[in-house]
Formats: structure tokens, C-alpha cells, sequence
């Protein structure tokens, strides 16, 4: 999650920031990119993020066609939902955004040793505490579970606490790995660490497929919890052996906690930073998975379908937004540390700007298309084998309403992460809170009337309010934001994004009805649709001299 370039080029484009040579302080042992790597790091890290996403997409795709969005999958659901949002707060990116900047600031001072010692504690702490943690909720599962499933009963609720168990240890592993790619991202190790979730999700569709026949079929939905975890374990094992292209090494992460005391550990300086600076972004960073849990909870009570279907609309949701605003976050975040240690907050403030930009630019038109084609969209995806019509139609409305929230969640990932940088943690913790609490109301008044539509659409109000404080409490910390820039270029975006919208619908609609539903034909009428929607929206941003559809050009032409 990490990428180190230019400490005073000019930055006002995403070019820009790639453009100057980095030139450490004497005794620095942080690497040098060259001009040009942010953006092609962007560039690789969305095509990689690309294959995991539609990777992803492939593994709902064969876990619909054998469990639909029925109560077993919706078990699995929250089975799943409940480990990962404690990984979402504890582990994985909420141990990134709190490690990163105090490992990089080391680093940045020449503190080889220092950082590594404390990269090395850490992993044993992580692995302790959350061993505890997952040992612990094993034991209370029947009294948790629960709680996140108040409408499940009977066997359902018991499928729940028994997934829930076997699920659980990913949470340990997923909080090394967090912690592993901290390392690799702070050394401009990207590659793996893109790729590697593809591998997880192939993993899981092997077993899948393999071990489910070997099931009784109201058993078959454990096949689909045991390849989560091998694939969990292979991706670990992918991203500990990358640490050999790096000075930390594989010996350090493995062996350097041996015999080391855990009272010892909490003692360290360097970890306690960490651990105070991970208070605020556990609430933070793991905010998208808690609202999906708060989704599933409300959903529970709408139906046994219910917290399925906003399971399989979600993973839609996340294609476009891991593509892209995740790319962007992700790979911009440690050059904002960087900056902010150096206190050049000009060059901070231009380059958060200009990656706001770029996820508009790339967000609105997916957002337009996910408006007019979703049900389309759903048909395509999941409509096989177990999964009928009728389980179409109630995850496409989720989907709907997805939509209205992924541009402001791509803003809120990067704004986030713009606070982490500062080290000012606690401010969007206090934003994710309202979030939170404005999540729950509106789900809580909407769900009743309006089923899903009304329960993703509060995640949506919710959203796009935390965006606009933090804006506020940044543009206070650090000047003018360039927020009319923002206004200008998502006014124009937004402009295109409904020519693209119009085309898309035409082009299906005419398509859809000359052809057919068969499976070929839907992806020859979707296809062409979005195809053709594309091209149009490239045509009309350039049209309307977007300057951040030059930039996009210029990585592509760069490669």
C-alpha cells in the first residue's frame, strides 16, 4: 500500500506527481523511484486489482449457481461478515494506515534497524492478540452470533454459529498479511500484493467445486468456508515469500519474535505509537464493513434472502470501487505520509486533490451505468442453477442503490487515508462514528417500508455526509482544497456520465430485445451497451477538456 516519489515537483496532476526523481536525506535507506512510477504503479495496481475483482466476481458467480441467495448462503453470509469486520478493524488495512507512516518516517530518518525491529514485534503482537481473539469468539460463537442475526433462528442460526468457527482463524491471517504488506508496500513492493487476491479467490472456487460434491447438499455451503480459508493461507504464503525481495527478508518476519514476551513488546515506543494510532482507524478503515454488517443485521429482519442479496450486490458494488478508488487510496496514501513527515502540505494538498478528481472522473460514469443496467447487470452475473428471477430482481434493487454511494465512497477512501497521513487519526474516527450512527437510523426508518432499497440507501445519505465533513475539517487544516475544481470537474463528469447513462440503455434495450435472454446474447447486449456508453463518455470528456482525461490518456500512452 505504499509508493515513494518526489518530495517538490509539480503536482498538480497525477502526472505530475510522477513526475520528479525522489532525493532522500543523507543516510535515507528508503528506495528511489524513478519519474513515472506512481503512475504506473496506479496503472498496474488497478489491472491487477481488476483480475481479483472479476476473479471475485467468477467465485459469487459459481457460489450462486449452487446456493442461490437462500438461508444457507445468507448464514454464510453473516458468518463471513462478522470475522471480517473484526478484521476490518483490527487487522489487514487498519494495521496498514497506523503502521505505514510511523515504518516509512523511520525509514525516512535512516532508522533501518528501529523500523524493522518494530515491524518484526509487531507481527508477534498481531499474532498473539488476535490468536486470543479468535479463540475466544470460537468458544462464545453460540452467544455472539446472535447478535448480528436477529432474525435467524432454528438451524439457520445454528449454520451460522458452526461457519462462523471455521471462519474465524482468517482473521489471524489476514493481520500477519496486514502487516507483511506494510513492509512490501513501504519498499514499492506492489506487484504481489496486487495479484495476490486473485489467487485467493481461484483458490476458493477450486475447492469450491472440488470438495462440494463430497457434501451432502444441505451440507455443501461448508466447502465454500473451508476454500475461504485455504485460499486465506495461500495468500499469506504469496505475500511472506515477496519479503525476500526486500531488506526486512523472510527470517526477519518469521524468527525475530521467537522467545519475545508480550509484556515486553507492549513496552516498545515505536509499537505503542502504532497501537495508540490504530484506536482511531479500526473505527475508520473498517467503516465499509461495518456498515455491511449493519446492513445484513436490518437485513435479517427483512428476510432470510435479505443479507444475501445485499452480499451479492455489495461484490458488484466493489468491482468498479476496488478498480479504481481503492488503486488510487491505496498507492497514493504513502507519498501523502511522506509529504506530511516532510511537512510540504502543498504538495499533500495537490495531490489528494488531484486523486479526488481522478476517482470522480472514473467513478460517476460506472455509477451512471450501474443506475440504468443493474438488473441487467444481476441477470448476467448471478441469474444460473439456483438462482432464479425473482433473486435477480431483490439483489438488483440493492444493487440500485449501491450505486448512489460509490463515487462519495471512493472520496471517503482517500480523505480518510489523507487524515492517517497527518497522523491526525481521530478526526475521521468521530466522521466514521456519525456515519455510523446515521447508517443505523436511516436503516432502522427505512427498512420496515422499503425493504433493501432502503436499507443500502442509508448507507448512501450516510456516506456522502461524512464526505462533506471531512472536506470541511480538512479545507480548515490545510487551506483551500481546490473543492471548485472538484465541483467544475464532477459538474462536467457528471454531464457525460448521463450521455454515457443513455447510450448504455439505448444500445441494451435494442439489443436485448432483438436477441434474446441466453447467456450469449446477454453478453453481446450488456457488453455492447457498455462498450459503446464507453466510448461515448471518453469522447465527451475529452470533449469537454476534462484536464484529468489528459492524465488518464498519458498513463495509458505510458503503459
Amino acid at each position: 500500500m505504499s509508493e515513494r516519489d518526489d518530495p517538490g515537483a509539480r503536482l498538480g496532476d497525477l502526472d505530475g506527481v510522477a513526475e520528479a526523481e525522489v532525493v532522500p536525506s543523507e543516510g535515507v535507506s528508503a528506495p528511489r523511484p524513478r519519474s513515472g512510477r506512481l503512475a504506473r504503479s496506479t496503472a498496474f495496481f488497478s489491472i491487477a486489482t481488476a483480475l481479483s475483482r472479476i476473479a471475485g466476481l467468477v467465485r459469487e458467480i459459481v457460489a450462486a449457481s449452487y446456493f442461490g441467495i437462500n438461508a444457507p448462503m445468507s448464514a454464510f453470509t453473516i458468518a463471513f461478515l462478522v470475522p471480517n469486520t473484526v478484521r476490518s478493524l483490527f487487522a489487514d488495512a487498519a494495521i496498514q494506515a497506523a503502521f505505514v507512516p510511523v515504518f516509512t518516517e523511520q525509514l525516512e530518518r535512516g532508522r533501518r534497524r528501529e523500523a524493522f525491529h518494530l515491524a518484526s514485534t509487531l507481527i508477534f503482537v498481531v499474532a498473539v492478540v488476535l490468536g486470543a481473539i479468535t479463540a475466544l469468539f470460537i468458544l462464545f460463537a453460540p452467544l455472539v452470533m446472535p447478535i448480528f442475526a436477529p432474525g435467524f433462528e432454528g438451524e439457520v442460526l445454528d449454520l451460522t454459529v458452526s461457519l462462523s468457527r471455521l471462519l474465524f482463524p482468517i482473521l489471524v491471517l489476514l493481520g500477519v498479511s496486514g502487516l507483511v504488506v506494510g513492509v512490501l508496500n513501504s519498499y514499492d513492493r506492489f506487484g504481489v500484493f496486487a495479484i495476490a487476491p486473485f489467487f485467493w479467490n481461484v483458490a476458493i472456487i477450486a475447492v469450491l467445486a472440488g470438495l462440494a460434491p463430497a457434501f451432502p447438499e444441505e451440507d455443501q455451503i461448508y466447502a465454500y468456508a473451508i476454500g475461504v480459508l485455504v485460499g486465506t493461507v495461500i495468500q499469506l504464503a504469496m505475500l511472506t515469500y515477496d519479503l525476500r525481495n526486500t531488506p526486512f527478508g523472510i527470517r526477519r518476519a518469521l524468527l525475530a519474535p521467537v522467545g519475545r514476551r508480550l509484556g515486553e513488546a507492549f513496552r516498545d515506543l515505536d509499537v505503542r505509537r502504532v497501537l495508540l494510532l490504530m484506536l482511531p482507524v479500526t473505527i475508520s478503515l473498517g467503516l465499509i464493513n461495518v456498515n455491511l454488517l449493519v446492513n445484513s443485521f436490518f437485513g435479517s429482519l427483512v428476510s432470510d434472502q435479505a443479507p444475501a442479496g445485499i452480499d451479492k450486490a455489495f461484490r458488484i458494488y466493489m468491482l468498479p470501487q476496488g478498480v479504481f478508488s481503492v488503486a488510487v487510496s491505496t498507492v497514493l496514501f504513502p507519498t501523502l505520509a511522506r509529504f506530511a513527515a516532510r511537512g510540504a502540505l502543498g504538495d499533500l494538498r495537490a495531490t489528494m486533490a488531484n486523486g479526488m478528481r481522478q476517482i470522480v472522473l472514473l467513478l460517476m460514469p460506472a455509477t451512471a451505468a450501474i443506475l440504468v443496467l443493474a438488473e441487467p447487470m444481476v441477470r448476467l452475473v448471478y441469474e444460473r442453477g439456483a438462482f432464479d428471477a425473482e433473486q435477480s430482481e431483490l439483489v438488483a434493487e440493492a444493487l440500485f442503490w449501491f450505486a448512489f454511494s460509490l463515487p462519495f465512497n471512493g472520496l471517503f477512501l482517500l480523505l480518510t487515508r489523507t487524515f492517517f497521513s497527518l497522523q491526525r487519526p481521530w478526526v475521521p474516527t468521530a466522521i466514521a462514528a456519525g456515519n455510523l450512527a446515521i447508517t443505523a437510523l436511516f436503516s432502522l426508518l427505512l427498512y420496515e417500508p422499503y425493504g433493501v432499497g432502503g436499507i443500502v440507501a442509508a448507507t448512501a445519505i450516510a456516506t456522502a455526509a461524512s464526505v462533506v465533513a471531512q472536506c470541511e475539517v480538512l479545507r480548515r487544516a490545510l487551506g483551500q482544497l481546490e473543492l471548485w475544481r472538484l465541483v467544475w470537474t464532477a459538474a462536467r463528469v457528471t454531464l457525460a456520465s448521463a450521455v454515457l447513462a443513455g447510450a448504455s440503455y439505448g444500445v441494451w434495450r435494442l439489443l436485448d430485445e432483438a436477441l434474446g435472454r441466453g447467456l450469449g446474447s446477454q453478453i453481446v447486449s450488456l457488453g455492447t451497451g457498455l462498450a459503446v456508453g464507453a466510448a461515448i463518455y471518453a469522447v465527451a470528456i475529452t470533449a469537454l477538456r476534462i484536464p484529468e482525461a489528459g492524465q488518464l490518456r498519458r498513463l495509458l500512452r505510458r503503459g
